[in-house]
């Protein structure tokens, strides 16, 4: 008994116009993951000053900051499993 372990990107010869698909794609995750990533970083930092100062009020906002950022990181890992979901369903059309 094997294990297939999925591909970790879009199957992009599916469709035509791969090349342009793919450094769309490409870019959109980057630059998604990159804000996401200095969203955490800059509203932990926010949460754990607002905290330690007493402004409780500003260290809840941070913590919101903060969830809202790990959201949008899997949802920026989720839309790799959309697009290869889309680009198969476009190849059997």
């Amino acid at each position: 008994m094997s294990i297939r372990i999925a591909a970790a990107s879009p199957d992009f010869g599916a469709v035509g116009g791969a090349s342009d698909l793919h450094t769309i794609v490409g870019a959109l995750l980057t630059y998604g993951l990159i804000i996401a990533v200095l969203m955490l970083v800059i509203s932990a930092a926010t949460w754990a000053i607002a905290a330690n100062s007493g402004s409780w009020h500003t260290a809840q906002k941070a913590r919101l900051g903060c969830f809202v950022a790990l959201g949008g990181a899997t949802l920026t890992g989720a839309v790799l499993a959309w697009a290869n979901w889309l680009l198969d369903v476009g190849a059997h059309l």
